[in-house]
């Protein structure tokens, strides 16, 4: 979560990009904005992923010596650093709905991809098809990834342009 913390950051400023570009008459700007901060957001996010999953054992370590907990820990941290990629364009695009005016978008997109595909997924991964909490990892990361695929896809449709406060 500390890793996440400065995506937060560019994520509320990508929102009030939003926001100050609509209320500006400037639809194409805003736009602009969101697509950018989505940009350096994944770049910050691919550089975090990319230390997690070299340095996956030694950040474990930091936190838990117990070899029993490490071999978990490195698998989590290294199946959830790939998702990055796809998280910095995610949190942005979502947060610019929200900028927007447009927040039952956000919270449509939060709900179906957290709530109705990760939950599930989990249970299936780990339980039926005998994933353990490989398979709840996998989940989180494929849960993710499909919110910012999804945010993408109706932030093309641009109807958040116009939506009504």
């Amino acid at each position: 979560m500390f890793a996440l913390l400065p995506s937060f950051g560019v994520s509320n400023a990508a929102a009030t990009l939003v926001g100050q570009n609509l209320g500006a008459g400037k639809p194409d700007r805003a736009e602009a904005a969101a697509w950018r901060a989505g940009l350096y957001n994944t770049l910050c996010l691919a550089v975090v992923g990319m230390i997690f999953l070299i340095f996956a054992p030694q950040l474990i370590r930091i936190f838990s010596p117990d070899p029993d907990v490490i071999p978990y820990g490195v698998r989590c941290l290294r199946i959830v650093a790939a998702g990055f990629l796809f998280y910095g364009y995610g949190m942005v695009l979502t947060q610019s709905f929200n900028g927007a005016g447009d927040t039952w978008t956000a919270t449509f997109i939060h709900l179906g991809c957290l709530w109705c595909l990760e939950i599930p997924l989990a249970w299936v991964l780990a339980y039926p098809f005998g994933w353990g909490p490989t398979g709840v990892f996998v989940a989180v990361s494929v849960a993710f990834s499909a919110l910012a695929l999804v945010s993408a896809t109706i932030f093309r449709q641009g109807r958040w342009k116009t939506a009504k406060v």
